[in-house]
């Protein structure tokens, strides 16, 4: 597959990670705020690991989760984009439209700004026919997103994340997918 190398906002630049975002990217994984609806703040070895694997994905599939630059403002303040859903769920096989950025960017739109664009490109150049998005009932912030997106909640399909052991607080998901065919689009 042609790698689908970067896209251009009106604000954003979500393109290729580089060597020197993953420190920033430790930081970000580190902070309490931003890992709020995770089990735990990640390690440096948990995020080298996971920049790995985003890159191992762009290499597979040719899109992935981009590093965000604002262009004139921050050099990296997190991820948005795409990825294929790698556990076991109902709803699987599937693409997921996700974000993580910085705290210090929130507030701004940037979340929704990248995600709309993830998506016009999955709908538009990928041509998927449906995009799912999930995270835990009380992640009001990202839910927001979500439905600003057009996305919608699909309670009957709310799920028991497999990553997460029998009564954990957070294992509970809510899920809500956007077809290719309710895509507006204004990316």
């Amino acid at each position: 597959m042609v790698p689908l190398l970067d896209i251009r906002t009106a604000r954003l630049w979500l393109r290729p990670w580089r060597d020197e975002d993953v420190e920033s990217f430790a930081a970000l994984n580190a902070d309490p705020r931003v890992m709020e609806h995770f089990p735990a703040p990640y390690t440096r070895q948990e995020t080298d690991a996971m920049v790995a694997r985003i890159r191992a994905h762009f290499g597979e599939h040719g899109w992935g989760l981009w590093a965000v630059e604002v262009p004139g403002v921050a050099p990296f303040i997190g991820f948005v984009g795409l990825s294929t859903v790698t556990f076991t769920a109902p709803f699987i096989p599937a693409v997921e439209v996700a974000w993580r950025l910085s705290a210090a960017s929130w507030g701004h739109g940037y979340a929704t700004e990248g995600a709309r664009a993830a998506l016009d490109m999955a709908f538009r150049r990928l041509g998927l026919s449906e995009v799912v998005s999930f995270t835990v009932p009380a992640n009001v912030r990202s839910r927001r997103v979500m439905e600003r997106l057009g996305m919608r909640h699909f309670p009957a399909e709310d799920f028991e994340h497999p990553r997460l052991p029998e009564g954990h607080p957070l294992r509970r998901h809510v899920l809500y997918r956007l077809r290719a065919s309710e895509w507006g689009g204004d990316a």
